[in-house]
């Protein structure tokens, strides 16, 4: 199977390249248009001048079988037409767009071509998380925080604020009936968003502070006298009498902690299969950060 990685940045250095690197069965093709990320990347990969790509065109004329996409945001639209065109089964980073009418453009544009599309909304794989979604959930607190770090409202809620407002909509035990947003907004910048869903029997709050203490992940979901807790994805504390604590193994990976290599082997498993994905429930979770983004603006004019 021929697998193309398109952005060799943070994110695909720290967590996606090093399981794409070790799989067996992948012949790892990547792409980038700077020169020295892309030899320093292919070096430590160990990968032949054949499989380092300078740009898409290039990249292309392999005949990938499947690609992973983690340029920016801003150059997703592009790419992504180009790999779906060619019929390559395709994993975004989220998200699939800053504007929900590209993000609908391209769901379109995969099925009439019948190639598979994909958001890379790992937590959905996260261990401590899918637990959580067997867990009782009446009520469903979320808190994503930074430290000193204000942002313009739509790239901090399309970018970040979006894995809150999926892991909710994973969690939810049933439709939403009632969505309300709350932000503060000051000089253009957004400081902190809160997102209520609410339907028959539970409530769910997802909470992004960028003036935050301390950069933090907290989950917490309840219901029938009982609590579980997640500390950043790697610590899980039972709550019903005396709290019990569970911590992520020394020698457990922090891709596989975070979901990620879980969600790159169901990825892969899926194009060997033949099964076409869809991307039709991430472009729900687009839809909510778009309703969330008007109301924030809204809150600010």
């Amino acid at each position: 199977m021929k697998v193309g990685c398109i952005g060799l940045g943070d994110i695909a250095q720290k967590a996606y390249l090093p399981v794409l690197g070790v799989l067996s069965g992948v012949e790892l093709h990547v792409q980038t248009r700077t020169t020295a990320t892309l030899d320093r990347v292919g070096d430590s990969l160990h990968l032949p001048p054949g499989q380092r790509h300078r740009d898409l065109d290039s990249l292309l004329a392999q005949g990938l079988d499947a690609a992973f996409v983690h340029a920016p945001t801003a150059a997703h639209p592009e790419i992504v037409t180009r790999l779906l065109r060619a019929g390559v089964a395709t994993y975004v980073d989220k998200p699939l767009a800053y504007e929900l009418a590209e993000s609908e453009r391209l769901v379109e544009l995969a099925e009439e071509r019948n190639a598979g599309l994909a958001v890379g909304f790992n937590r959905r794989h996260a261990p401590a998380y899918a637990q959580c979604a067997e867990h009782p959930r009446d009520l469903i607190l979320m808190q994503k925080n930074r430290v000193g770090l204000p942002e313009e409202p739509r790239s901090m809620i399309l970018d970040d604020f979006i894995h809150v407002v999926d892991t909710l909509r994973f969690l939810v035990p049933g439709p939403v009936d009632d969505i309300a947003v709350r932000a503060r907004v000051e000089d253009g910048l957004l400081h902190h968003v809160v997102l209520t869903l609410a339907g028959d029997g539970f409530t769910a709050l997802g909470v992004m502070n960028r003036l935050s203490g301390s950069a933090e992940e907290i989950l917490e979901v309840s219901g029938q006298d009982t609590k579980r807790q997640v500390l950043n994805l790697a610590e899980v504390i039972d709550h019903k009498g005396q709290p019990t604590v569970r911590r992520r193994g020394d020698w457990v990976p922090v891709a596989r902690q975070r979901g990620i290599e879980q969600a790159v082997l169901a990825f892969l498993d899926a194009v060997r299969a033949g099964k076409v994905l869809s991307a039709r429930d991430a472009l729900e979770t687009h839809a909510l950060c778009e309703r969330v983004v008007r109301a924030v603006r809204e809150r600010s004019a």
